[in-house]
């Protein structure tokens, strides 16, 4: 027998998730010096790693034959004191991703549906259909969540409900009040997922953790792989009702995130300096972009994370034409927006040789209203 035929039968209808291209692949397909691609695709810090992190994951280097703390003791002692919550509320996975998983693990199955925004990242649907439930999308609003359809959309059969704010690769944030009304509308059954991925962009993020201490079903992600700049450690975070907490313990592979990465997460929570610096950064480099794409006639979106999302006509055509400058930039073919592209938000320098490039794609004949196919 073929292995197709002893798989899963979901196995062959389970999507792929396609990561922003790699600079290694680029420089080697085009002829490029790898130090010269700037990779402006999966949102990650062009600042690079909190010092501190980099600091203290060195040290950490050094008990490396040891297995790490399975438990993640110090890190959700870390977690809970710079986010006020309790060590037990507290669950830490491989990236924030594999959190959403032990969401499927917990609390799918057949015959249950998951609610979520049309554009929203893409993992919550490939979750869902990878525990046999089934995925419902609302359309946007605006390119950001319409809360008050994706309300309309729950059913008996919801059990969870994600919402991004800001939503990845839209880039728009909901604010605090609409979001309390949602958790306090929402019935019993179903568990509202709040992924905070970007939520250190914001001047001030929303806050739903009196409504998680009121004992609605509320569940909160973060991640330390965007403005911390750990994405190669793959950390992130979650938080909720103890109880909830447990469940997902239970289906938790043990030593799921390596001593070193939780030894770089906690010094980074700590590295407050480097974080507003970020912040700071990013949100002028955030206009530069802004500006800069709407005067070559490029209607964007600047939104509240680390990137801008920009109808350039042909997101794939703009995204080859890109490379050929050693810049890469993420198509949303996937996201139903054959149109779009998602750019990070660089260094002023990243950033103005973006625009370069894009002014040349302009120019190139390619846009034109809406683009070739």
């Amino acid at each position: 027998m073929k292995y197709s035929e002893l798989a899963n039968a979901g196995v062959h209808e389970q999507p792929v998730y396609e990561p922003g291209k790699p600079i290694e692949t680029v420089a080697q397909e085009f002829g490029l010096d790898p130090a010269r691609i700037a990779k402006l695709a999966s949102n990650e810090n062009p600042f690079g790693p909190s010092p501190a992190a980099l600091v203290a994951a060195q040290a950490a280097l050094r008990s490396a034959h040891l297995y790490p703390d399975g438990a993640c003791s110090k890190l959700r002692k870390a977690i809970a004191n710079e986010r006020g919550v309790a060590e037990d509320a507290i669950i830490v996975g491989n990236g924030s991703n594999e959190i959403i998983e032990l969401l499927g693990h917990a609390f799918l199955r057949p015959g249950l549906e998951v609610v979520m925004g049309a554009q929203a990242f893409i993992v919550y649907k490939l979750v869902t259909k990878l525990f046999g439930a089934t995925p419902v999308e609302v359309p946007m609003q605006a390119y950001g969540h319409n809360l008050g359809a994706m309300r309309a959309a729950v059913t008996e059969r919801t059990r969870l409900l994600f919402v991004a704010s800001p939503n990845n690769p839209t880039g728009v944030a909901n604010g605090e009040d609409e979001l309390i009304e949602l958790a306090e509308s929402l019935p019993g059954h179903v568990i509202f997922c709040l992924d905070e991925a970007y939520a250190e962009y914001l001047e001030r993020a929303p806050d739903l953790r009196a409504q998680i201490s009121a004992g609605r079903k509320v569940f909160c992600l973060r991640t330390f792989s965007k403005i911390y700049g750990l994405g190669g450690f793959r950390v992130g975070y979650g938080y909720g009702d103890p109880e909830m907490v447990q469940l997902m313990q239970r289906v938790r592979q043990p030593f799921n995130v390596s001593s070193i990465a939780q030894t770089a997460a906690a010094a980074a929570l700590g590295d407050h300096d480097f974080v507003e610096s970020c912040r700071r950064a990013n949100a002028v480099g955030r206009v530069q972009l802004l500006e800069g794409l709407e005067a070559l006639g490029f209607t964007s979106v600047g939104g509240q994370a680390n990137f801008v999302l920009s109808n350039v006509g042909n997101g794939q055509a703009f995204f080859r034409a890109l490379q050929e400058q050693g810049l890469i930039v993420r198509p949303l073919g996937g996201y139903g927006m054959p149109e779009h592209v998602r750019i990070t938000i660089g260094t002023e320098a990243e950033n103005n040789r973006l625009l370069g490039a894009a002014r040349a794609f302009k120019e190139s004949g390619w846009f034109a209203g809406a683009g070739r196919s």
